[in-house]
């Protein structure tokens, strides 16, 4: 656990800030002359205050009789109104009003809990709106007993800025401070968090800050100088992080991040595809976000497509000093070596045991090679010299499942006997395993893609989903509409299936394989103290934990080719030892020489 006070004063100094003398309000608009707010007070009434333009383009006033509670609006001088840039609560949606919100309000209960530093965590990665039938925050709460037991050490949160409509993954978030109201108040996600570390778990969000949703983004009014006049992103045009006046907005990331771990004490942040955040200044975006997650005693994670060894290289050495990068390759190598898929970026991985294996070994599988989805353009570096903490590993997360057409996880794709094997793999691996919420017994729900977006925009986006899959010839029926509540009431967990014999089996693998990693794995994770190879089609692993004993996971997803043991001195188990069956994918059929499977042995005296 970090030693420093990990909670530091609420960020950030713009917005509607609610203190004893009233609420303040402060926001960025250097391009209007004067700017208002309209204020609807609690306990009935309504006011304007006029605002006082600052040099730096920001207009600020103090409302003496507001408090918690107040919903207002920004008026600019037409007439017109938008809601606050930084609001901390959309209630009617975010095109409403916004509304004022004091965190002081919660009284926290587990005032002793300390952000623990990044290392080998378990992550379960959870949808609040399909973790649960309810779909809240509060509800959400019932099920950390579940996720504790499992064997994660954290909980990972889709993104939960504040979207158009009553469905969405988060990422066309455009409120950035205001917590999804469709979950539930502020107050009930920090219950949420609260509660989690009452169990132990740290929390983790996932933030967007590579580009805004499609509907609700009112940026634009406040000041175009929110974007870069050239830099674009695959969604549009990209944020100004390094132009004229860019001071602001930078803040305005940087402050989010703050604000994520000040008013609701997050232990960690997860950044969304940091490859798409154009950034030339001399000090990239990213290094003042990791500064400030730092500063809390926190971590950050990205997903980045470049395997870029600089995200994870602490800026004292050049690097830009995130904790930890997600590693997609180990996920696409097992996808193909199971499925055989080789659609789109999958037509770079062959699958092979040779192929995890070293992309085991390294961390990641592309450290240069030509890429064939980026038209045969290098792609990654070496990531050897990074520990290997630096590598969050997964069999799916909610881009693998939900971007294909049906929302198939893998469990629905392969065998059991494959995702059985292949979840041993993951979960008995050197680096911090992520798994996406009900994989750990095989649910049979899947997760598609679901949105709620408004008229013209809610057609396109169903029509460019049919487009998109055009060709796929997969499943029964047509393709799910995003735009239909079913899509979404299908993507929901459905909980009573912990208790059917072929789910239980799952659930009980991951509970164990998760209890071995936490036993000794933590101990191994040193690059000194395991080592990886391809013999045949297995892959197997070998740990020389200090101070314990040997371990050995063989891994076979495909094949027929018997594992030549005797013939294998790299297989042999130390000196006056044998191997000792700990665990074995089948569970109740411990037969070595059927494929797939995964067996973990355990080094004992002779």
């Amino acid at each position: 656990m970090s030693a420093p006070p990990p909670f530091l004063a609420p960020r950030p100094a713009v917005g509607a800030r609610v203190g004893p003398g009233g609420v303040d309000y402060r926001v960025w608009a250097p391009t209007h002359a004067h700017l208002r707010v309209r204020i609807r007070h609690k306990g009935g009434g309504e006011a304007v205050l006029n605002l006082t333009p600052t040099p730096d383009g920001y207009h600020a006033g103090r409302d003496p009789g507001g408090r918690d509670g107040d919903l207002y609006w920004f008026e600019f001088t037409d007439g017109s109104r938008a809601p606050d840039p930084t609001s901390r609560f959309q209630p009617e949606g975010v095109h409403g009003p916004s509304e004022c919100i004091d965190p002081s309000r919660y009284r926290w209960r587990c005032g002793r809990w300390r952000r623990p530093a990044w290392g080998n965590h378990v992550i379960y990665e959870l949808h609040v709106g399909t973790f649960t039938a309810a779909g809240t925050y509060r509800a959400a709460i019932d099920r950390l007993d579940h996720v504790r037991a499992l064997g994660a050490t954290a909980i990972e949160l889709m993104p939960l800025a504040d979207f158009a409509g009553e469905r969405n993954w988060g990422y066309d978030g455009v409120a950035l401070y205001a917590p999804a109201r469709c979950y539930g108040r502020p107050d009930d996600l920090r219950e949420l968090v609260d509660s989690a570390h009452e169990r132990g778990l740290a929390v983790i969000l996932d933030v967007v800050y590579n580009h805004f949703g499609p509907e609700g983004n009112h940026l634009p009014r406040y000041s175009p100088r929110y974007f870069h006049e050239h830099h674009t992103t695959p969604w549009g045009q990209g944020f100004n992080l390094d132009g004229l006046n860019s001071g602001p907005v930078r803040a305005f990331f940087i402050g989010n991040a703050a604000y994520w771990m000040d008013d609701f004490r997050f232990d960690g942040l997860r950044l969304d595809a940091t490859h798409a955040i154009r950034d030339d200044s001399p000090r990239h975006l990213l290094v003042e976000i990791a500064e400030a997650v730092h500063a809390r005693g926190g971590f950050v994670t990205a997903e980045d497509e470049r395997n870029a060894v600089e995200l994870v290289v602490p800026t004292a050495a050049g690097g830009l000093g995130l904790d930890a990068a997600w590693s997609d390759d180990f996920h696409h190598q097992v996808r193909v070596a199971l499925t055989g898929t080789r659609r789109s970026y999958f037509s770079g991985y062959a699958g092979t045991a040779e192929e995890i294996a070293r992309t085991l070994a390294n961390g990641w599988f592309y450290t240069g090679q030509p890429f064939p989805a980026w038209q045969g353009r290098p792609r990654g570096s070496d990531p050897r010299a990074q520990p290997t903490t630096a590598f969050i590993t997964c069999l799916e997360n909610h881009d693998q499942v939900g971007n294909l057409p049906r929302g198939e996880r893998l469990e629905h794709l392969v065998d059991g006997s494959a995702f059985r094997a292949a979840s041993m793999l993951l979960c008995l691996s050197p680096y911090p395993p992520l798994l996406f919420m009900g994989q750990e017994w095989a649910a049979s729900s899947p997760f598609q893609y679901f949105t709620d977006h408004p008229g013209d925009l809610g057609r396109q986006v169903s029509e460019g989903r049919r487009r998109e899959f055009k060709d796929f010839s997969g499943g029964d029926g047509p393709l799910p509409d995003p735009q239909d509540p079913a899509t979404f009431q299908r993507s929901k967990l459905l909980w009573e299936e912990i208790a059917a014999p072929a789910h239980a089996r799952v659930l009980e693998l991951y509970r164990a394989c998760l209890r071995e990693r936490a036993a000794w794995l933590h101990q191994a994770t040193d690059r000194r103290y395991w080592e990886v190879r391809a013999l045949g089609e297995a892959v197997a692993l070998r740990y020389r934990p200090p101070g314990g004993p040997e371990r050995l996971l063989v891994v076979v997803l495909r094949g027929s080719e018997p594992l030549a043991w005797a013939s294998e001195a790299w297989l042999r188990p130390p000196g006056r030892t044998t191997w000792t069956q700990t665990l074995h994918s089948n569970l109740d059929a411990p037969e070595s020489g059927q494929t797939p499977f995964a067996v973990l042995f355990t080094a004992q005296p002779a």
